[in-house]
């Protein structure tokens, strides 16, 4: 279409903005979207072929420059660009938290965060200290004290505050320190609460982030659906306390050292800052050279040991047991959880399994599920096949290293949360996963998992009993509240 067309089309539109029945006929949204399909139909030469506006169009037109066409393997671009995100030792994406960092953030002299109010299983310390430093930087925090690790009785598991260890007790320190310092090179990171300058009082402030803001009516366990007034509110109420206990105004002379309190783990709505962020903060928190290097011994032994089977070579499920003493009760039961793992791996014909469990009791009564779901199918079908090497073969990470006496030695040496990090590298790795909601564990590791699809631009994992073509959690999806759902939402990968 040449220029003179192009104007008479123009004219056209803005006779019908300016005529009072088509004024009181359609609305404007109806024709600023006109507007739209008429420029956005502009080929590269000017040509116009939308039948709106003309009688007859041509089918050998050119593209229009608007459409941006997907790469014919968008999944292998991805992988290129990233790396597998759903790996335990993928690289950090740095670029999504330096852009928060860098374009959203406004620092703020003398305010330091602490988070060392974490416990429990690696998926609850590994979300709390995530949270916490989005609370951080959220806030504008120009300082940060890395943080240690809360361990667990050795007498009661269920007993989660057992004393403090250091950061690398579980995590890569020089790789948390450089990810972080690259990315927010404002946010300066401290040792200890000691080193930070010109703190009198050595003892952080509580902070309750849900209170600062307005959330009449929501359930206790729902997420900070107001984190936009938390900066503001913030800074409110540190004003507020240094004018009522006399305090001089916050600065880097007076810092003010705050830190969430247990339980911010599940507050942070992570949908709100984007599937970039979301996807690749994580990578912050890798685990320790020595742990990542056992655990990729045993997924090597593992693919070694089911190479020679018939059914998925050189492949292998994996299950979380979640039956321990701490196991909270209203979680699914050993029966439910047995049954819906032996339907799963039976069904996707998985001839290997590795189990990630710390009770052995339990794992003896799960292999004997296997073996009698086995006896009643080969009695349906008539075929003899009680041999073992028909059986599915179950292995924990103890058996895998018998006969590696070095892994062996370095599993033996670690404690009962340290050997769990063993069985996350795993069951991040195996070919399909199996575990329970609404453990923070398994559900930890079913979300880095679903990173495999598209990388830092993958959607949420799914929230119901199917999962995904890589994990299925078994539990129950019926109440968001008492089923704990929730957790989901606030879940980093």
């Amino acid at each position: 279409m040449h220029t003179t067309q192009l104007t008479d089309q123009c004219n056209r539109l803005m006779v019908l903005l300016r005529t009072p029945r088509v004024r009181s006929t359609l609305t404007y949204t109806t024709l600023a979207l006109g507007l739209l399909l008429f420029f956005f139909s502009l080929g590269h030469d000017g040509t116009y072929t939308s039948p709106l506006f003309s009688s007859s169009s041509s089918s050998s037109a050119p593209p229009s420059p608007f459409i941006i066409k997907s790469p014919k393997n968008p999944h292998e671009k991805l992988q290129q660009q990233y790396g597998d995100l759903s790996l335990p030792d993928a690289p950090f994406v740095s670029w999504p938290l330096a852009r928060l960092c860098q374009d959203d953030t406004a620092w703020v002299p003398g305010l330091v965060f602490m988070c060392n109010n974490n416990s429990g299983g690696i998926g609850n310390i590994r979300n709390f200290i995530l949270t916490c430093l989005r609370y951080a930087i959220e806030a504008g925090a120009t300082g940060f004290v890395l943080p240690t690790i809360e361990t667990r009785s050795k007498a009661d598991l269920a007993q989660l505050f057992g004393g403090q260890r250091p950061f690398d007790y579980f995590f890569d320190t020089q790789h948390f320190l450089h990810g972080l310092r690259d990315a927010c090179p404002s946010l300066t990171v401290y040792d200890r609460i000691e080193d930070v300058p010109n703190l009198e009082v050595k003892k952080p402030e509580p902070l309750l982030p849900k209170e600062m803001g307005e959330r009449a009516g929501c359930d206790y366990r729902d997420l900070n659906r107001h984190t936009d007034a938390f900066r503001r509110t913030l800074h409110a109420w540190v004003t507020d306390s240094a004018a009522k206990f006399n305090l001089p105004p916050m600065s880097e002379l007076y810092p003010r050292v705050v830190q969430p309190v247990w339980g911010v783990q599940w507050e942070w709505p992570v949908a709100k800052d984007g599937a970039e962020y979301t996807n690749s903060v994580g990578g912050l928190l890798r685990f320790r050279e020595d742990i990542l290097e056992l655990g990729k011994g045993i997924v090597n032994v593992m693919r070694k040991r089911s190479a020679g089977t018939a059914a998925k070579t050189g492949t292998f499920a994996g299950i979380h047991l979640r039956t321990e003493s701490d196991a909270l009760d209203f979680w699914p039961t050993f029966d439910t959880q047995a049954s819906q793992f032996v339907q799963s791996v039976n069904d996707k014909g998985y001839a290997w399994v590795y189990l990630a469990t710390g009770n052995t009791t339990e794992a003896a009564k799960l292999r004997h599920k296997f073996d009698a779901a086995q006896k009643d199918d080969n009695k349906k079908t008539n075929e003899n096949k009680d041999k073992d090497e028909n059986k599915v073969q179950i292995l924990t990470k103890s058996q895998l290293l018998k006969d590696q006496p070095r892994l062996l030695q370095m599993l033996q040496s670690m404690t009962w949360d340290q050997q769990a990090l063993i069985d996350y590298i795993v069951l991040v790795s195996c070919d399909y996963f199996l575990g329970v909601s609404p453990s923070s564990f398994s559900m930890t590791i079913a979300a880095k998992r679903h990173l495999a699809a598209d990388g830092i631009y993958t959607r949420p994992l799914k929230i119901n009993d199917q999962g995904d073509a890589r994990s299925r959690l078994v539990g129950d999806y019926s109440h968001y509240w008492d089923d704990w759902l929730f957790m989901y939402d606030a879940l980093w990968p």
